[in-house]
């Protein structure tokens, strides 16, 4: 009998949704029907959303408000938040109803309805008054619209948002209601989300924005629908919950060469949830798929490259792949005319495939913790893709869409993850206790109890239903979203973006005083280091002995200093002093712009010229590398024998020198030292010094230097 009310109840709750987003004609007697009523402490805005959830939810918006006041607890119903939390309860219920459906997202009423969600929470109550003014569209933006048309540079949609007499939505409300729909937002990256939808909107969001950025979404969750069932022409062999996230290389024009040492050829790229699948192009179809495992920690290094052919690296087009599991890194070249948008793009997805089985070995997550985990970066990666295509744009890492590459990259993401690990490890704690009364109601209210995003997987038919159960969800939250209050995860996330914005600031200082050429950049490293580099030209004047009544007075100083002990006082006195320079820079600036640092810049040159300059710093580098290897392979001649002569002459000098180590006080060694190395210039020392230098070079040039024999990769692997 229950069975039988509950399929009814579904059957009853599907007509009421299709009536309600199908855009189905009223019957001739629903003129007939009762208006809904008004609930007195709410804005007209907030009454008309409350009315439409009640009818999504086959219920009367009385009903509604007795169940908000029963469930929800007392600090959730002072006066001040009423109106704003009845709202929230009313449309976190009607949401988990709406998105049961697969093709919600293709529905232009739910789009409408999540927006004066939006618009309602702005203005939720009676007697408030608008806190927003309307944002005109100013600025150009890169994106073009599904018929063609662009959304941002061309002036008829920017003339389109001008003219949009319609409330706009603020950054609260979209973060508040967009993420009750997992397909829709995440919690982690909902903030950056409404600042990619606002970016030429003043920071306000229109519904043709918004519209486009659904029609996006569901657009891309169709295609990737398309390819969870592999090609007839596909070699790939997936696992069971492997998902396939997207497909490159298959059109001629845009092809991807797998580099391999100085050997290179064109395939098809495929990035699961799990894996990067390699298909090398041969004769009329694909060979064998090489698979890169990213589940496994394998010491994987994933970053963008130079590549070209024969292994010149010429373009900036390519992701490198290296791993413990293969002899030698991967270049996969990403091959475009100008720019490298599409490379960038593989790159972002690919890490966040990496950081997230990155974050379940670190918190050692169990199986369903893990499908929830992987179905919440797949779907963001959707999401990325979604704006990606309408707009034209791929955030910053600190503006990333991804919530597991942004955790890695935000100020205090660690905790970001901390409290996503704490919220998945609830998982299993509330299949445990949903059926215990002792367990009370709190702990699974809190527990955040189902699988969300995995669910929406599954309802989008990305997966096989099995054991996902998506029908419990309590109306106190959905997903990551709190009726009333933010969710530990939500906290988390606010206090990483208010550490994050120092950062993204510094960053930007950092990318503008970049500058290009060697030549330039080590005029500004001199420019940089002048202080120290006059110290050390005023201490090698002293040295010279040029003015011998100052380099006297010097030595006599320091002498003093080193036998009174006072050098560990050195480094204090110096750590003080650069403070007192700090504070007293802070007091005088107040506040004030730092002073731009002026450089003479060296005379520009050709790129021949520059590519002459590297080619010398090059050889230079490579002279003394070559220089340091000849003085390691002496060491090693003197270190086993291989010249008796001075082999005696070194062991009798490092005897003496221990004995001197281990008997004399520490700070007469040092006097010593300084003695010999800073009277070497002295006219009494001067000519004894240069014989002395010159015999130990002499003695030096004699050492022979160990042999080395250099053996070929093929010879190296025979001899293992």
């Amino acid at each position: 009998m229950e069975g039988g009310m509950g399929m009814f109840e579904n059957l009853m709750r599907q007509s009421s949704l299709k009536s309600l987003f199908g855009g189905g004609r009223k019957s001739d007697d629903s003129s007939s029907e009762d208006p809904p009523t008004l609930i007195p402490q709410l804005s007209p805005m907030a009454n008309s959303v409350v009315a439409r959830c009640s009818k999504i939810l086959l219920t009367s918006a009385e009903e509604l408000q007795i169940k908000f006041e029963t469930e929800l607890p007392e600090h959730a119903k002072q006066t001040s938040s009423y109106a704003r939390n009845l709202l929230e309860y009313c449309s976190y219920q009607a949401l988990h109803a709406v998105t049961a459906r697969a093709s919600h997202l293709a529905d232009k009423e739910f789009r409408r309805l999540t927006y004066d969600m939006m618009l309602a929470w702005d203005d939720p109550g009676v007697g408030t008054e608008d806190s927003f003014k309307e944002a005109s569209c100013s600025g150009t933006s890169a994106s073009e619209d599904e018929d063609g048309g662009s959304l941002f540079y061309t002036n008829s949609t920017c003339m389109a948002i001008q003219v949009d007499g319609r409330k706009t939505v603020g950054r609260e409300a979209f973060a508040r209601i967009a993420p009750a729909c997992p397909a829709v937002a995440d919690i982690i990256t909902v903030h950056n989300l409404f600042d990619a939808l606002t970016i030429n909107s003043c920071g306000r969001l229109h519904f043709i924005i918004y519209d486009k950025y659904i029609g996006s979404l569901n657009k891309v969750l169709r295609n990737a629908k398309s390819l969870t069932a592999p090609p007839s022409t596909s070699n790939l062999q997936l696992v069971e919950g492997e998902i396939i996230i997207d497909v490159d290389g298959t059109v001629p024009t845009q092809p991807i060469f797998q580099h391999t040492g100085i050997s290179a050829w064109p395939g098809r790229l495929t990035l699961s949830n799990r894996a990067i699948y390699c298909e090398p192009l041969g004769v009329g179809s694909y060979d064998k798929a090489v698979v890169y495992d990213l589940s496994m920690d394998l010491k994987q290094v994933i970053k963008p490259e130079l590549t070209g052919p024969l292994g010149a690296r010429l373009f900036d087009t390519a992701v490198m792949y290296k791993a413990t599991s293969i002899s030698e890194p991967v270049y996969l070249e990403f091959a475009e005319f100008k720019g490298h948008s599409r490379r960038d793009y593989w790159l972002s997805i690919i890490l966040e495939i990496f950081h997230v089985h990155s974050f379940i070995r670190k918190f050692s997550l169990k199986e369903n913790q893990q499908a929830e985990a992987l179905a919440k970066a797949t779907l963001g990666i959707f999401r990325y893709r979604a704006v990606k295509e309408a707009f034209h744009f791929m955030p910053s890492h600190f503006k990333t869409l991804l919530p597991f590459s942004l955790a890695d990259n935000l100020p205090k993401g660690d905790e970001i993850l901390d409290a996503l690990a704490r919220h998945l490890e609830l998982l299993d704690r509330t299949v445990q206790t949903n059926n215990d009364p002792e367990i009370s109601s709190h702990l699974q209210l809190q527990a955040g109890s189902l699988q969300v995003f995995l669910v929406t997987l599954v309802r989008f038919g990305f997966l096989l239903p099995n054991e996902v159960d998506g029908a419990s969800q309590t109306g106190y939250h959905v997903g990551d979203v709190y009726v009333g209050e933010k969710s530990p995860l939500e906290l988390a996330v606010k206090w990483s973006i208010s550490a994050s914005g120092r950062a993204e600031a510094a960053q930007a200082t950092v990318d503008q005083v970049k500058v290009e050429g060697i030549d330039t950049n080590i005029a500004v490293m001199k420019e940089l280091l002048f202080p120290f580099i006059e110290l050390a030209g005023r201490l090698d004047v002293l040295a010279s002995w040029e003015d011998p009544l100052k380099s006297t007075m010097f030595l006599a100083l320091v002498s003093y200093g080193v036998y009174r002990d006072w050098v560990k006082y050195t480094l204090p006195c110096i750590f003080v002093f650069l403070a007192a320079i700090m504070l007293w820079h802070k007091h005088k600036s107040k506040n004030k712009a730092v002073e731009a640092f002026r450089v003479s810049p060296p005379p520009s040159k050709n790129p021949v010229e520059q590519l002459i300059t590297l080619q010398e710093a090059i050889s230079e580098f490579e002279a003394h590398v070559r220089e340091g290897n000849i003085i390691l392979l002496k060491l090693r001649a003197l270190l086993f024998a291989a010249f008796p002569q001075a082999t005696d002459t070194v062991v009798l000098s490092l005897i003496a020198t221990a004995a001197v180590c281990a008997f004399v006080p520490l700070k007469h060694v040092v006097i010593l030292v300084l003695l010999e190395a800073y009277t070497r210039q002295m006219p009494l020392r001067r000519h004894s010094s240069e014989k002395l230098i010159r015999r130990l070079k002499e003695w030096w040039v004699r050492i022979p230097a160990a042999p080395v024999l250099l053996i070929s990769p093929e010879e190296s692997k025979k001899m293992k």
